[in-house]
């Protein structure tokens, strides 16, 4: 995450993904504030990582600039930090250039837990008990909708 103040929202990204067991790290990194930082981050990140999430508010550069280091999928979570209560933030992480994307998701707490769920659907593919506790998960969500 771009800020430590980032925290209570990426909290729920936390949480979701220590529901599913899977290990995690947090970093504070800033792309524009730590930028040889985030570039050290991404020298390694291919042999320590296999989905990245990256956090950030106001211009939010950090998941578009660790996508274009690093091969591996990268989730940018946009924040509501500005006057702009996040548009400013989605925008700068959706408008990737041709080739280099960035997964993106909602705005805020919501788009934090999106960002945990999306990084192990993706890692599931490697990981098949990840796949099954994905079912399980879906079952769960389906099963208090209907529960009312």
């Amino acid at each position: 995450m771009g800020s430590k103040s980032d925290m209570p929202v990426m909290e729920n990204c936390i949480k979701t993904l220590e529901e599913f067991g899977v290990p995690y790290e947090v970093k504070v990194l800033s792309a524009h504030r730590t930028i040889d930082e985030v570039l050290a981050f991404c020298e390694r990140a291919e042999e320590e990582y296999d989905v990245i999430i990256a956090a950030a508010g106001y211009a939010a550069h950090l998941g578009g600039v660790i996508a274009a280091k690093t091969v591996l999928p990268v989730i940018g979570v946009p924040l509501d930090a500005s006057p702009l209560k996040g548009v400013d933030s989605l925008l700068s992480i959706v408008q990737m250039p041709s080739g280099i994307p960035v997964a993106t998701v909602t705005i805020g707490k919501a788009g934090a837990k999106n960002a945990a769920v999306l990084a192990v659907e993706i890692m599931a593919i490697k990981y098949p008990e990840l796949r099954e506790k994905l079912k399980a998960y879906r079952e769960e969500m389906k099963r208090k909708v209907l529960e009312g």
